[in-house]
C-alpha cells in the first residue's frame, strides 16, 4: 500500500484478498452497467449483445496495452447520432447498417495509430497539450450531467440515498465499506425505492419475471454483417458510412482526454507507456468488433474513472473482473432485465457523483499542471472548448450539437465534438504554442506525478 501524501490511502487489490476483490470487480460492473445499457435502450440495440461486447472489448484493450491501464469499455453516447439515420431520398437507414458506419469509425482510430508511428508521440501530442485536454475533461463531466439531473428528478429521495451513501462510506468509512462506496449506493437506492415506491417494486418484478434465466447475446439478424444478402442496399451503406465515419475524428479527441483522466486519477504516464498509439487501436478495434456483432460503439469509461478515484484501487485485475462479469451475465436475460429495471433514480444519484468526479479531475489537471492563464490564448482556448460543449448541448434543443449537410447527407456533430475540435484548432494556428511533449512529464499527460509518494 501507498499514501498520497495529502489524501487518502492507495489501496494494493492482491493485499485485499479474493473476496474484496469480488466486491470491486462488481463495483466497476454496476458502474458502468447504467450508462452502457441505455445506449441499447435508447437506440433499439440488444442490451445482451452490449453488455457481451463491453466484456470483450474491454479485454481486448488490456491486451493490446499490456494490461496496464486500468480502463472499462462501455457503450459510446457519441454515436448516439449514428442510429435513425435517413437516407437522401427520406428512407430511414436500418440499425445494422448504421453498425457497420460504426465499425469504419472504429478502424478510423488505426490511422491515427499510424500518424503515431510516422510521425512520432512527440508531433502529435503537440495538438493535445494540457490546456486542450484539461477543459475537455471539465466539459465531458458536464455535458453528462444533465444526464443524471434529469435522472434524479424521477424520484429525489431515491437519489439522494445514493448520493448519501457513496459520500458517507467514502468519507468516513473504515476498510472494505470505504472502497466500494458506488456498489452500496446503488443496493441502498434500490431497496429505498423497493420500499417507499410500489409502483417501481411491481415494475421490477414484472421485468425480471417475464425474462428468460439462459440466452445467447449475439442475434445474426441484428449484426452488421447480415446486410450483405438479397437485399443489401450499397447506396444505403455508402450514406451510413460517411455521415458516421467523422464522428471518430471527435470521438479520439474524448479518447485521449479520458486517457490523461485515468492518468491523473493512477497517477501513471499511459500517454507514454504503453502509449497512446495502443490504447487507441484498443479502442478502435473494440468499437468495431462491437458494432460488427451488432452492439454500440465503445468508449474509455468516466463511470469507472471516478471509482478509481473514489476506492483508490488502480489496479487493472479489478476491471477486467467486471469484464469478465459482464461476458458471464450477458448470457443470463434475467440479470440483464434486473440491472435495465434498476431505479432511474438510482442510477441518476451514482452518476451525480461520478461525472462531477470527472469533471473536478479536469479541474485538478489544469490547477496542478500551472497552466499559465494569463495568457490570452490560454483563456480563449479554454473558454471556447466549455462554452461551445455546454452551449450545444443545451442550446440547441434535442439536437444537441450541430447538423451540416455535404452534398445530399447530413452530419450531426455533438457539442463536444465541436469543442474538442475547435479548442485542438484554435491551439494549433494562435502563436504563443509552446508546449512541447517529453520536456515535462507532468505537463504531458496533465498528471501530477510528484503528488503521490510510495
Amino acid at each position: 500500500m501507498s499514501k498520497n501524501k495529502n489524501t487518502d490511502a492507495v489501496y494494493d487489490a492482491k493485499s485485499l484478498g479474493t473476496a474484496k476483490i469480488l466486491f470491486l470487480g462488481l463495483q466497476h460492473l454496476f458502474a458502468m452497467f447504467g450508462a452502457t445499457v441505455l445506449v441499447p435502450a435508447i437506440t433499439g440495440l440488444n442490451v445482451s449483445t452490449t453488455l457481451l461486447c463491453a466484456g470483450l472489448g474491454t479485454l481486448l484493450f488490456h491486451l493490446l496495452t499490456g494490461k496496464k491501464v486500468p480502463a472499462f469499455l462501455g457503450s459510446s453516447f457519441a454515436f448516439l447520432g449514428a442510429y435513425g439515420l435517413v437516407t437522401a431520398s427520406g428512407q430511414e437507414i436500418p440499425l445494422t447498417y448504421s453498425c457497420f458506419g460504426v465499425a469504419v469509425a472504429g478502424l478510423m482510430y488505426l490511422v491515427m495509430t499510424m500518424f503515431f508511428k510516422i510521425f512520432g508521440t512527440k508531433k502529435v501530442m503537440q495538438f493535445f497539450p494540457p490546456i486542450v485536454t484539461g477543459p475537455v475533461i471539465i466539459a465531458i463531466g458536464l455535458t453528462l450531467s444533465g444526464t443524471a439531473i434529469q435522472s434524479c428528478s424521477a424520484n429525489w429521495i431515491v437519489a439522494l440515498a445514493a448520493i448519501a451513501v457513496v459520500v458517507v462510506c467514502n468519507i468516513w468509512g473504515k476498510g472494505m465499506i470505504k472502497i466500494v462506496p458506488i456498489l452500496l449506493g446503488v443496493v441502498a437506492s434500490y431497496l429505498c425505492a423497493m420500499v417507499i415506491d410500489p409502483a417501481a417494486r411491481e415494475s421490477v418484478m414484472a421485468t425480471v419475471a417475464s425474462a428468460d434465466w439462459v440466452g445467447l447475446p449475439v442475434i445474426w439478424e441484428n449484426t452488421a454483417l447480415s446486410i450483405f444478402g438479397a437485399d443489401f442496399d450499397m447506396s444505403m451503406l455508402i450514406t451510413a458510412i460517411i455521415t458516421i465515419a467523422p464522428i471518430s475524428l471527435a470521438t479520439i479527441v474524448e479518447h485521449v482526454g479520458d486517457v490523461c483522466a485515468i492518468s491523473s486519477t493512477v497517477g501513471k504516464n499511459f500517454v507514454e507507456d504503453p502509449g497512446l498509439h495502443k490504447t487507441l487501436a484498443g479502442d478502435g478495434l473494440a468499437t468495431t468488433i462491437s458494432s460488427l456483432l451488432g452492439g454500440p460503439a465503445n468508449t474509455t469509461y468516466g463511470e469507472n474513472t471516478g471509482v478509481l478515484a473514489l476506492s483508490k484501487v488502480f489496479d487493472p485485475m479489478v476491471v477486467r473482473l467486471a469484464a469478465l462479469f459482464a461476458i458471464v451475465l450477458s448470457f443470463c436475460p434475467k440479470f440483464a432485465a434486473l440491472i435495465v429495471a434498476m431505479p432511474t433514480a438510482t442510477m441518476g444519484g451514482v452518476s451525480l457523483v461520478l461525472y462531477g468526479m470527472i469533471s473536478a479531475v479536469g479541474v485538478r489537471n489544469v490547477v496542478e499542471n500551472q497552466v499559465d492563464f494569463t495568457k490570452s490564448r490560454n483563456v480563449l482556448i479554454a473558454a471556447m472548448i466549455l462554452v461551445l460543449a455546454i452551449g450545444l448541448k443545451y442550446g440547441t434543443g434535442d439536437v444537441g450539437g450541430i447538423t451540416f449537410a455535404i452534398g445530399s447527407v447530413n452530419i450531426m456533430l455533438s457539442g463536444l465534438a465541436v469543442a474538442a475540435i475547435v479548442g485542438i484548432t484554435m491551439n494549433a494556428v494562435l502563436p504563443g504554442n509552446d508546449y512541447e511533449f517529453g520536456s515535462n512529464a507532468q505537463g504531458d499527460t496533465s498528471v501530477n506525478f510528484g503528488a503521490r509518494q510510495d
